[in-house]
């Protein structure tokens, strides 16, 4: 099995620009570990390896990944979130676990989160919806990518029209929050809602407008008619 990381490090390697890390380093306020290989590479790369480590079986595949999140970088990274987001048909829900130790322990970037997140965890979700309850604890975490994570597994069932309460529980437990990256987060979050429940998320954002972020607020609303988007940004 480390017969194939080290293949796909070896490309990843060969792929790598050194134009494009400097800017990637440039571009994240955290410090990142990269190749500096585009990212529609990467995934094409994480879709011909993927064929050759299915076959191992889902627990294999998961032993691989955590190798690839273990290295800390954000190709890797992909990779591995691809992988998982695949073998989503073969989850039972204590696999969860799993998940959950990735977001806790390894996902140390907006991108590693939302690549893992949006789909991964937001799949996960719609098949296990108790996981949710997951979901509301990881908004008490010290760990911003923990509370980032919360809200961005939502977006995918959001757009969808789902689980509209629980979406406005992690609002509501995240709305105060400080962290600009986890209000961008939960707002992006009530962003994807709005599509399917415009006049809830307005409700909602009306009622928390004086003490909701202002970077929260103006993703929340982004995909409102403009007179609502007017009145939800008027002073309380």
């Amino acid at each position: 099995m480390t017969d194939v990381l080290s293949r796909i490090r070896q490309q990843l390697n060969l792929m790598s620009d050194e134009k494009l890390k400097a800017g990637s380093l440039r571009f994240f306020k955290e410090e990142i570990r990269v190749y500096g290989t585009k990212t529609d590479a990467v995934i094409k790369l994480a879709k011909e390896y993927f064929r050759e480590v299915k076959p191992l079986g889902k627990e294999a595949v998961l032993l691989l990944c955590e190798d690839l999140w273990q290295s800390g970088y954000m190709e890797e990274s992909f990779i591995a979130s691809h992988w998982a987001e695949a073998l989503g048909k073969e989850y039972l829900p204590s696999d969860f676990d799993t998940l959950s130790r990735w977001v806790h322990h390894y996902v140390s970037n907006w991108a590693s989160c939302d690549t893992l997140c949006t789909h991964t965890v937001g799949d996960f979700v719609m098949k296990y919806p108790e996981t949710i309850e997951q979901l509301k604890l990881w908004t008490q975490s010290e760990n911003r990518w923990v509370r980032r994570a919360s809200a961005v597994s939502l977006i995918i069932p959001a757009r969808k029209g789902l689980f509209l309460n629980d979406i406005f529980d992690i609002a509501s437990l995240l709305l105060l929050d400080t962290d600009d990256l986890v209000q961008k987060g939960y707002g992006w979050m009530l962003k994807a809602a709005s599509q399917a429940h415009l006049n809830e998320v307005y409700g909602f954002v009306a009622k928390n407008k004086a003490v909701m972020p202002r970077t929260a607020l103006r993703y929340a609303i982004e995909k409102m008619p403009a007179e609502m988007k007017a009145e939800a940004m008027k002073k309380a």
